[in-house]
């Protein structure tokens, strides 16, 4: 059972699964120009693929600006990935003209390195 504030949970028209098992899951995210996602969170770390970039403010739950990309001294590209770490609560405002469009890879588990 998810979580109610699990950004599938949440913020459905957002955020679709492409893939779960014990150890990941895939999730896209495509917020359109002007759209506003529900708060919700992300509990796991991942990985970030770019498909589409637009500007965007990431707000808390108070409505408190926590990342406004226009402030970021490098603007990723389509084509790039980034590394999230676990997220609050929080919403996602597209303030840009462009589709925010992510494939976000999450892992529940720690892979172990050898």
């Amino acid at each position: 059972m998810l979580n109610h504030l699990d950004a599938l949970a949440a913020s459905p028209e957002h955020h679709k699964i492409l893939l779960e098992n014990d150890g990941i899951r895939v999730i896209e995210t495509l917020i359109l120009p002007g759209e506003e996602t529900r708060v919700h969170t992300h509990i796991w770390s991942g990985y970030l693929y770019i498909l589409e970039w637009s500007d965007f403010e990431r707000l808390d739950a108070d409505r408190n600006v926590l990342m406004d990309s226009k402030r970021l001294e490098h603007t990723p590209t389509a084509g790039t990935a980034l590394w999230c770490g676990p997220l609050e609560p929080h919403s996602l405002r597209n303030v840009g003209n462009q589709n925010i469009h992510v494939i976000m890879t999450e892992f529940k588990t720690v892979p172990e390195i050898r």
